[in-house]
């Protein structure tokens, strides 16, 4: 299989929290490498020192929609490895349904679909496809890995929902929101004068792995504040050698809309494929 394209599925079915377990990625040859990319520094926000005071609970603005489509590019890049501007289109259906087509030169080479059960995609160039089980991602990688985590990397909501009991904190222009999954602390960073989610940060306990999540350029998109670009930062420490990796992913969205029709969302395997997994 074009490892270029069956690993974009993969990553974008792992984006979320995987930062806490090595991760590996193929690039257009079969060798393995770690994801990363480079970004435009006006996409990372500021991590300078602050500190922080206790804040009232505030009411994060988010994305509603019942459907939504983008038109997106997809990049990454490490020390080893480049992979950029990737076209693919999105479409979802809010909690229940995430439809990705790859695009090559002129024609469609993959297409995915991600339902809260499950995520299969397919190779159409190579006529394989590939099914995955959350239960099955989340044993390999050790992390409880859903659907709503895939989503909310997408449309910017917060991955983790708000609690009625949420204690919040102020720092600099942010409130800060912060919750405890499991092992993983993680510190949500409310911009003040829009009250949307700017940045994640999350952090394992008992290593020294991390993950970071930028949102940057918000336009106004059906009268919801929505950001078009999302910015993946991932310091993964090697059970090998014990030296941290990072890694960055970017998803650029150049067109998005929402919906109140349903957009369709075809998917079917056809009989003369073979299952790789």
């Amino acid at each position: 299989m074009n490892n270029k394209i069956s690993m974009w599925f993969l990553a974008i079915s792992m984006i979320s929290f995987t930062a806490c377990h090595k991760n590996r990625i193929s690039k257009n040859t079969d060798k393995q490498d770690t994801l990363a990319i480079s970004v435009e520094k006006d996409s990372i926000i500021n991590d300078s020192p602050a500190v922080a005071e206790t804040a009232a609970p505030v009411k994060i603005q988010e994305v509603a929609f019942d459907y939504l489509t983008a038109k997106s590019k997809f990049s990454f890049e490490s020390k080893k490895q480049n992979f950029d501007n990737t076209n693919v289109n999105i479409r979802i259906k809010k909690d229940s349904l995430i439809w990705i087509s790859v695009t090559g030169v002129g024609f469609e080479v993959a297409r995915g679909l991600i339902t809260p059960d499950s995520i299969v995609f397919m190779d159409k160039f190579h006529k394989d496809y590939f099914v995955f089980s959350y239960a099955q991602l989340s044993k390999q990688y050790n992390f409880d890995l859903n659907f709503p985590l895939l989503q909310s990397i997408i449309i910017g909501n917060l991955p983790f929902p708000q609690q009625p009991d949420s204690k919040f904190t102020k720092e600099n222009e942010f409130f800060v929101l912060k919750q405890q999954q499991a092992r993983v602390a993680v510190d949500n960073f409310i911009t003040a004068d829009n009250l949307k989610l700017a940045r994640l940060n999350a952090t394992e306990e008992g290593t020294s792995n991390t993950f970071s999540l930028n949102y940057g350029d918000f336009k106004e998109v059906s009268s919801f504040l929505f950001p078009f670009s999302s910015l993946v930062t991932l310091n993964v420490k090697s059970p090998k050698d014990q030296q941290l990796s990072e890694t960055k992913i970017t998803l650029k969205h150049s067109k998005v809309e929402i919906l109140n029709q349903n957009p369709g969302f075809p998917f079917s395997v056809p009989s003369g494929y073979t299952r790789k997994r």
